[in-house]
């Protein structure tokens, strides 16, 4: 019997487009360290006032959300559909209950 399938070799295209997943993953993980770095940076040497520094830090952190959610958990690939739903509301279901929070503890 012989095997007509040799599974070490992986076609042109299929490595091309592997070697650009791997540098848009180092691309993003790189801005995600960046963005790190700035707000510990900023925190640290208290050079802005903290009116400016706590939506700065907010702003970084929701990019960074935005990149774990579609460069390392794939959700811009497709048949992640059900995922990409399930996290997107998971997210409403938390922006609703912060808010929810806020308006009973400020009204």
């Amino acid at each position: 019997m012989t095997d007509n399938t040799n599974t070490n070799q992986i076609d042109p295209f299929q490595k091309q487009k592997n070697k650009e997943e791997l540098k848009k993953h180092l691309i993003s993980f790189a801005l995600m360290i960046v963005f790190t770095v700035i707000a510990f940076v900023i925190v640290a040497s208290e050079s802005m006032e903290k009116m400016f520094v706590i939506p700065l830090i907010i702003i970084m952190a929701v990019v960074q959300v935005g990149f774990q959610f579609y460069y390392f958990m794939h959700l811009k690939e497709r048949g992640h559909e059900m995922p990409a739903v399930m996290i997107y509301g998971g997210v409403w279901c938390a922006l609703l209950t912060l808010a929810a929070l806020g308006v009973i503890t400020w009204w």
